[in-house]
C-alpha cells in the first residue's frame, strides 16, 4: 500500500468523456457553444425579470433566483470539462477537486429546493388565490431562499468533511470530467462501505425529501385544478406542466447517480452532463417558450433593441 499517497494528495487525473482525441475537439466545440447558450439564457431571464415591472412578483422572483442558480450549477464543472478537451493529462488539484465536490452538491441542493420553492409557489396561487400576495410576501419569501441556501451548505460541508481526510491511494484516477464523490470513494485505502451507506443517505435525505414534497404539491394542484374553472385550469396547467419538466430532467439523473446508483460509467457520464449542463441550458427555454409573461417581455426587450438601433 502506498503509503504516501495515504498522506498527500496533491492531484487527481481526470479521464473524461473520452479518450479519441477527434472525438475531444468535437466536444470541445460542441459544449463550447451549449455552455455560453447556458449562461446566455439564464442571464437574459433575470436582466427580463429585473428591468420589467410586470414580472415583479413572487413566482417570476423565485424563476430570477433559479436562473442564478443555473448559472452556478453550469459554471461549476463545465469550464473545466471544456478545457480539457484540449488537454493531456487533464490534471486535477486537490484543493480544486474539493471545491467542485463543495459546489456541485451545494448549488444542486439549491437548484433542488428552489423547485421545490416554486412548486409552494404555485399551490398558494392556485390553492389559495385571494391569500396568495398576503402569505408569499417579499419576507416570506427571501426567507424561502436564504433557507434554501442555507440547508444546502450545510448538506455540502457534511459531504466534503467526509472525504477531505479520507486515505486515498492507488493510482489517483477519476474516470469523469469532475470530481464526484463515489468517485472519490472508490480510491480510498479503507473499507468504504459505511461511508457509501452514508453518503446514498444523506443525499437521499435531500433528493428524496424534496421529490416528495414536490409531489405531494403538484398532487394538490392538479386536485384543485380538476375543480376550477377551464381557462383557470388551462393556464394553471400550462404553467405547472413546465415545472414538472423541468422537475424530472434535473431530479432523474440526480437518483441514478446519488440515491439508487446503476455504477455503469458511461451512463453515470451521460447523467453527469444532462444535470450540470442539459438542464440549466433548458430551463429557460422551458419558462419562456411556455409563458405569455415571458414572451411579452421578451418581445419588448427586441422591440427597445429595434428602435435604438434605427434611431443610431
Amino acid at each position: 500500500m502506498d503509503e504516501v499517497n495515504q498522506t498527500v494528495v496533491s492531484e487527481f487525473v481526470l479521464l473524461g468523456l473520452t479518450r479519441s482525441q477527434n472525438l475531444q475537439l468535437l466536444l470541445f466545440m460542441m459544449f463550447l457553444i451549449l455552455y455560453v447558450l447556458a449562461v446566455s439564457g439564464n442571464s437574459i431571464v433575470m436582466f427580463l425579470i429585473t428591468t420589467d415591472r410586470n414580472l415583479h412578483s413572487p413566482m417570476y422572483f423565485f424563476l430570477a433566483n433559479l436562473s442564478f442558480v443555473d448559472m452556478w450549477l453550469s459554471s461549476v464543472t463545465t469550464p473545466k470539462m471544456i478545457t480539457d478537451f484540449l488537454r493531456e493529462p487533464k490534471i486535477i488539484s486537490f484543493e480544486g477537486c474539493m471545491c467542485q465536490v463543495f459546489f456541485d452538491h451545494c448549488v444542486g441542493a439549491v437548484e433542488m429546493m428552489m423547485l421545490v420553492v416554486m412548486a409552494y409557489d404555485r399551490y398558494v396561487a392556485i390553492c389559495k388565490p385571494l391569500h396568495y400576495f398576503t402569505i408569499m410576501n417579499l419576507k416570506r419569501c427571501t426567507g424561502l431562499v436564504l433557507a434554501s441556501w442555507t440547508i444546502s451548505f450545510v448538506h455540502a460541508m457534511s459531504q466534503l468533511l467526509a472525504v477531505v481526510k479520507l486515505p486515498l491511494c492507488g493510482h489517483l484516477e477519476i474516470d469523469s470530467f469532475f470530481c464526484d464523490i463515489p468517485l472519490i470513494i472508490k480510491l480510498s485505502c479503507t473499507d468504504s462501505h459505511y461511508l457509501d451507506i452514508y453518503m446514498n443517505a444523506n443525499c437521499g435525505a435531500v433528493v428524496v425529501t424534496c421529490f416528495i414534497l414536490l409531489l405531494i404539491s403538484y398532487t394538490y394542484i392538479l386536485i384543485t385544478v380538476r375543480q376550477s374553472s377551464k381557462a383557470g385550469a388551462s393556464k394553471a396547467l400550462s404553467t405547472c406542466s413546465a415545472h414538472i419538466t423541468v422537475v424530472m430532467i434535473f431530479f432523474v439523473p440526480c437518483i441514478f447517480i446519488y440515491v439508487w446508483p446503476l455504477n455503469i460509467i458511461w451512463l453515470d457520464k451521460f447523467l453527469a452532463v444532462f444535470y450540470t449542463l442539459i438542464a440549466p441550458l433548458l430551463n429557460p427555454a422551458i419558462y419562456t417558450l411556455r409563458n405569455k409573461e415571458m414572451k411579452n417581455a421578451i418581445k419588448k426587450l427586441k422591440g427597445y433593441f429595434m428602435n435604438h438601433k434605427e434611431s443610431t
